[in-house]
């Protein structure tokens, strides 16, 4: 007896309304942005489709004169990177800076000799977010986060680092739908095209440190996570038992990602808590 095949990623998620969800995402970020004081959102642009959504969104919301763009590349980032990256400001017209952060992290690895490349690579993750939060105070521009859903659950991103943001517009979004809102918001396709990468040292790739492709990963995900699909009843469904489980070990194991930091109650209100209502804010 054959085993059941798996529909593919694009099908898993057809029912993604691509047009209603650029909407619901550009009025999140226009009334997240604008209540808290800010009429500017700063994104760090990578060149990857994560960082050019979040941006064509920011300037559909706030306007391109108050969305500012931040490239940060390394000595070992690729040249396509920043030129996908310039390719995003120039088609929308906003504001961009290019911020070489070669000194910054080589100053910090020369004190740590034998630094691998994982731990490297988030040195230079943090590296990035500090410039992009010293540049939003320059700037008077709140920091919009580019993780997307698959990596958020899998814990694929650095904390403190890439994943640090005061609005995350993509979190609840998987690659397979940040792919699909990509293509109706018209991001160039030298980044729709492009093998995804964090570009943190030459020939790196996303999908090979997951094991996983992106589209692998989203269909078990939006199983497990969206339809809550005991993980009994997967191999049923055609899914690999050892996928499956790696999945669910990489969800397990980077749980501290997703949570703030732990604050023991001693109050009678504590912060995260109970300080959470609207008269907390004042009027």
């Amino acid at each position: 007896m054959s085993s059941p095949s798996i529909e593919p990623a694009s099908a898993a998620f057809s029912g993604f309304n691509a047009p209603l969800a650029s909407r619901a995402l550009v009025v999140l970020i226009h009334d997240e942005v604008t209540k808290v004081g800010f009429q500017r959102a700063l994104i760090g642009l990578s060149g990857g489709i994560d960082s050019a959504v979040v941006a064509f969104l920011a300037a559909q919301a706030l306007g391109p004169r108050n969305t500012f763009c931040v490239m940060m590349p390394y000595r070992t980032s690729t040249p396509a990177s920043v030129r996908d990256a310039e390719a995003v400001i120039q088609t929308l017209g906003v504001e961009g800076l290019k911020i070489d952060i070669s000194p910054m992290v080589d100053a910090y690895l020369e004190t740590s000799p034998g630094t691998d490349r994982i731990r490297s690579g988030n040195v230079m993750a943090r590296v990035r977010m500090m410039v992009l939060f010293d540049q939003s105070a320059a700037h008077q521009a709140l920091v919009l986060g580019t993780s997307n859903k698959t990596e958020l659950l899998v814990g694929y991103g650095t904390l403190f680092g890439d994943m640090a943001s005061a609005v995350a517009p993509i979190g609840d979004l998987y690659k397979t739908e940040v792919r699909s809102l990509a293509k109706h918001l018209g991001v160039p396709s030298s980044i729709l095209e492009k093998p995804p990468t964090a570009d943190l040292w030459e020939g790196q790739s996303d999908e090979a440190e997951l094991g996983l492709t992106y589209d692998e990963l989203d269909r078990i995900l939006v199983e497990v996570v969206d339809k809550r699909i005991p993980l009994d009843e997967m191999s049923e469904r055609g899914f690999d038992p050892s996928q499956v489980e790696r999945v669910m070990n990489m969800i397990r194991s980077t749980q501290f990602k997703r949570r703030s930091p732990i604050i023991p109650k001693i109050s009678t209100r504590s912060v995260n808590h109970d300080f959470l209502y609207k008269r907390d804010w004042g009027k």
